[in-house]
């Protein structure tokens, strides 16, 4: 499984190269998830349309690598609150037993609230490998 913000999918190209190698290693396929309000979005204006989007783009990250890949979108009321559970969820509705995930440097305020990758590894089922 592999969260993606289609919004920053473009600075995601190491996480995204990464999950790449390893289901190409594994034999495995990709499952990118994405989280979308029911409200526009600089993304998408509904959740159909994001999860279109989100097709398109795990058929063209599988093409890209050579391996299969799927897509899984997730609507919540407000992503920015609710994405930490909103991806365990997905980890179950998945069955994905690996999630490769794009991080950000620490700051000060992880030493406060974990980032959403640090409270995945914490909490979900499946290993976690966050990539910087």
């Amino acid at each position: 499984m592999v969260p993606i913000d289609l919004a920053h999918s473009d600075k995601m190209g190491k996480s995204l190269q990464c999950a790449a190698e390893l289901a190409k290693t594994h034999k495995a396929e990709l499952c990118f998830v994405g989280v979308t309000s029911s409200v526009p979005g600089k993304v998408a204006h509904n959740p159909k349309e994001y999860a279109q989007k989100l097709d398109t783009f795990a058929q063209e990250q599988g093409k890209a690598h050579g391996v299969p890949a799927s897509s899984h979108a997730m609507t919540s009321h407000d992503p920015a609150v609710d994405l930490d559970k909103t991806l365990l969820r997905a980890v179950d509705d998945t069955g994905s037993d690996l999630v490769v995930m794009a991080t950000h440097t620490p700051g000060f305020g992880e030493y406060i609230w974990s980032s959403h990758g640090g409270h995945l590894a914490q909490h979900a089922k499946a290993s976690v490998f966050l990539v910087r």
